[in-house]
């Protein structure tokens, strides 16, 4: 078991979309970046559904999420896991992110989008409680996980929901 943690917001203040994750995979986790993994359909889907090229450096395609209005963050802050699945999370390791303090330095976030359902699930138990009453009013979208080991999902009804997320700016 080891003990992991996530990384810093890609967040632009003026964000007014915020995508949450639950922890980075080890892939992710060694190149130091967001859903880094060769077989992630994130970076593919912020191009068809928001143009931001798949191709750019990676900070120029965090830039360009910033400048539509997309923040990507992850539930959790840290948490003791095996391998790179949600389900090998230890329940007992979790700490989740402040999101208190994010969502007061980021007020324009209107709608927050889950990546999955792990990050919906430990959003609503650790996180949801510990809100304000405004920003547990914030409306919450759950879509299909990105990951490839979500392949029980086709690809074309994956990324028809994702389209939510161009259609909320």
């Amino acid at each position: 078991m080891t003990q992991i943690h996530s990384f810093a917001p890609i967040a632009d203040v003026r964000a007014s979309r915020l995508v949450l994750g639950s922890m980075p995979g080890k892939a992710s986790l060694a190149a130091g970046r967001y859903y880094a993994h060769p077989h992630n359909r994130f970076w593919p889907f912020m191009e068809a559904v928001l143009g931001v090229p798949a191709s750019l450096p990676y900070e120029e395609r965090c830039a360009e999420l910033g400048r539509k209005g997309v923040a990507v963050w992850d539930v959790l802050k840290t948490c003791t896991r095996t391998s790179s699945l949600d389900s090998d999370i230890v329940e007992a390791s979790i700490v989740a992110n402040d999101f208190t303090d994010f969502l007061q330095a980021h007020p324009h976030i209107q709608t927050i989008y889950f990546n999955g359902a792990k990050a919906e699930t430990v959003f609503r138990r650790h996180v949801l409680p510990t809100l304000s009453a405004s920003q547990a009013r914030i409306p919450r979208i759950r879509l299909p996980s990105t990951s490839p080991a979500n392949a029980s999902i086709p690809l074309h009804t994956r990324l028809a929901a994702w389209q939510q997320l161009g259609d909320g700016s």
